[in-house]
């Protein structure tokens, strides 16, 4: 099956011509938006979803007639994401006449409310920038008659639930519901079909597994020892573009610095950098000016770069979830990639976690130079018991019920006088034992 036979105009089928037959969720799901009915796409990442709701959304627009305001809508969690999709979409309509723009936190609001004024046709944002605009009366949704919610799992994850629910409440209706994801929870499923009407359910496989055409490995190693394996792993001259994720910023920041005073190119992202900056790593990245990118989880979504042959998990993400998303950043588009993780004895819950969630477990190969104990993956660091501060509340506590102590300590309980005289009769007696025996302790020497 080719996109003609799934009811697509010329002009875009025209625009995609480096794609030849659709992925399973667009040939699942392009026929479900075309006929308007609400939808929940649940695929593994990099399988296409996000073409599969913006090729039918950009075909209804161009045969709809023009308002005043967006008539559709597409929300995602990131800045990275909203991005990417404003690109797709302006390669996917060069041949049609409409009119999109993107709106995110980070950068300036007032280029973005003038692009709101001008009009438009698709308006993609994230949640927080969206509500602003929103409550400063610069974005009306009045129009809206297709929304889409972009990486369901991660408005959970992130905290934007009540924001979304709150961007809902203020739309038409009457609208169509798409709901594209890579893993699909209870809660957001709930949500979904309680403002869905009679949704089609489309699962093209088993949610939260990953792409079969990536090659997944573990290299066993003492944390401590991650970064000279890492720059060890880096010397294969076959991993061409190379993505490493961290789970900290400052972690980023100081992989990043050291693989440069190694001599490689590489360059870091997260969101403690401007939006100026982030995109400027990307486009380097993709460019080809850096090889390596280090990443915060912020990359693990939605980030499309073709050809990314690695990714490396320097460390395992804190939920299992993440970790599918993550190396779904390579073997995108039907191609094969490798994910490798280097995982220390501290980090063997999460990796056991991670197989329990796909299912299989990830091939372990020990690297010469960089060996750990036989059984040290399956060995729990030992907790250190933690101090407790004596606080002045926990001393009163602990202050005998006799006592007569004042605050400050000038007046003496009547158990620590008793305590007192028995020590004075006790060194009284060795005194005088040492006064009847010449050849005994003397005064004030150890016993």
């Amino acid at each position: 099956m080719d996109f003609t036979e799934l009811g697509l105009r010329p002009e875009i089928v025209r625009a995609i011509a480096g794609y030849a037959t659709p992925t399973s969720i667009q040939e699942k799901a392009i026929p479900v938006v075309l006929q308007r009915r609400d939808l929940i796409a649940c695929a593994q990442t990099g399988t296409g979803k996000t073409a599969a709701f913006l090729l039918p959304i950009l075909q209804q627009l161009s045969i709809g007639r023009p308002s005043l305001g967006p008539r559709a809508l597409v929300i995602t969690p990131t800045r990275e994401l909203a991005a990417q999709i404003g690109d797709m979409t302006k390669r996917y309509g060069k041949h049609l006449n409409l009119r999109s723009a993107v709106v995110f936190g980070g950068v300036g609001i007032e280029p973005q409310k003038r692009k709101l004024a001008g009009g438009l046709d698709l308006l993609i944002a994230t949640p927080g920038r969206l509500l602003d605009l929103i409550s400063r009366k610069q974005a009306s949704l009045n129009h809206i008659r297709t929304i889409v919610l972009d990486e369901a799992d991660r408005m959970l994850d992130m905290g934007f639930l009540p924001d979304v629910r709150r961007i809902l409440s203020v739309m038409p209706k009457k609208r169509q519901n798409l709901f594209f994801s890579a893993t699909m929870p209870d809660e957001i499923e709930s949500l979904i079909r309680r403002t869905s009407r009679e949704p089609v359910m489309v699962e093209v496989a088993r949610r939260a597994t990953p792409v079969s055409s990536v090659t997944q490995v573990v290299h066993p190693v003492q944390t401590d020892r991650k970064k000279a394996l890492l720059k060890a792993i880096l010397k294969n001259r076959n991993m061409h573009r190379t993505l490493v994720f961290t789970r900290t910023k400052a972690r980023a920041n100081q992989l990043a610095k050291a693989l440069q005073t190694s001599g490689h190119d590489a360059t870091a992202i997260h969101s403690d950098k401007s939006q100026n900056a982030r995109m400027r790593a990307l486009a380097h990245f993709r460019d080809g000016k850096f090889d390596i990118l280090i990443a915060t989880d912020i990359a693990a979504r939605g980030l499309d770069v073709e050809a990314i042959s690695h990714v490396v998990n320097f460390e395992l993400p804190d939920t299992p979830e993440d970790y599918i998303h993550r190396i779904g950043r390579t073997a995108r588009a039907g191609g094969s990639g490798n994910a490798i993780s280097l995982v220390s004895p501290q980090e063997h819950k999460k990796l056991a976690a991670i197989e329990r969630l796909s299912k299989q477990s990830i091939k372990q190969e020990p690297v010469p130079g960089f060996l750990i104990a036989t059984d040290a993956s399956k060995i729990e660091p030992r907790r250190k018991l933690k101090r407790q501060t004596t606080t002045p509340s926990r001393r009163k506590l602990k202050r005998p019920k006799d006592s007569s102590f004042s605050r400050n300590g000038e007046r003496q309980t009547l158990r620590a006088g008793r305590k007192n005289s028995h020590q004075s009769k006790r060194t009284g007696s060795r005194q005088e034992r040492s006064f009847r025996d010449p050849h005994g302790p003397q005064s004030g020497s150890p016993d």
